[in-house]
């Protein structure tokens, strides 16, 4: 448990250093478009208007769900997902394509997923809150219910990091990871409350419970759409994904500062 202690420790030490450079990888990374930092929210867009046009208007008729129109109901599931699939996309090869650059400065390795996905989180922030302007703008108005966002986004955050610490080294030690967590997020995504939902009670639903994008999907859509505590109705569900992030965060670290010394080999 030493290892997992340790990267506590040098999130902590470094934590201002990690906001500077999660606010800077989000400047460069939009430093060469015309529209700069509008991207974080055309790209988005974009995606929900084809999922809708494809699933909402194609395949649904543009029924609502739970007397919510689709396409409120998929903007605030989908918001959760864009986070952890770009977070820890690019987390994963965090470490992989930015060794080098810190190699020689006094900066722990274990950080450089942690600025990765706080740059994206910034963005996430951003799409949820216009995401609720536009709920209110259809009569759709948050509630106190919408405070329960302040538990479920550093839970979401947590889980996208924890999965980041393990697969970044892992990107170092097999350079196909990242093509398999590709392929494992774009499953995880279909088989998910985002774009469709299964029959209550029914055993495609208890399977698609493993998969912790639904506790996050529903939790978004409680605290924003619907009146009611999600955490406490499905405290079960909760308990098993604060589980699923301990058990990634904890192998993920144990990990990370076994190989730490030799990532200069595998690079």
């Amino acid at each position: 448990m030493n290892a997992v202690f340790t990267v506590i420790k040098e999130h902590f030490k470094n934590f201002y250093l990690i906001q500077r450079l999660a606010q800077f990888q989000l400047k460069i990374s939009n430093h060469d478009n015309y529209l700069g930092l509008a991207w974080e929210l055309i790209n988005p867009v974009l995606q929900i208007f084809v999922y809708w046009f494809a699933f909402g208007v194609g395949i649904r008729q543009n029924k609502p769900i739970d007397d919510v129109p689709f396409i409120f109901w998929l903007l605030v599931g989908i918001s959760a997902w864009f986070f952890v699939n770009q977070g820890i996309l690019e987390g994963t090869k965090s470490i992989g394509t930015r060794f080098n650059q810190v190699a020689k400065m006094n900066f722990p390795l274990s950080a450089i997923p942690a600025y990765i996905l706080t740059s994206k989180f910034y963005g996430h922030l951003v799409l949820t809150f216009v995401i609720v302007i536009i709920c209110m703008t259809t009569g759709i108005f948050p509630s106190l219910y919408l405070l329960q966002l302040l538990i479920y986004m550093p839970m979401l955050y947590a889980f996208a990091y924890s999965v980041s610490m393990l697969t970044s080294t892992l990107g170092v030690l097999i350079r196909d990871t990242q093509m398999a967590m590709q392929a494992i997020l774009r499953m995880l995504f279909y088989l998910s409350p985002i774009l469709w939902i299964p029959d209550k009670g029914s055993i495609v639903e208890m399977i698609m419970k493993f998969n912790p994008v639904y506790f996050y999907a529903e939790s978004y859509r409680a605290a924003i759409l619907y009146d009611n505590i999600y955490l406490l109705e499905h405290w079960k569900l909760a308990l098993y994904n604060v589980s699923i992030i301990a058990l990634f965060f904890v192998i993920g670290s144990i990990l990370h500062m076994k190989f730490r010394q030799r990532f200069a080999d595998f690079l």
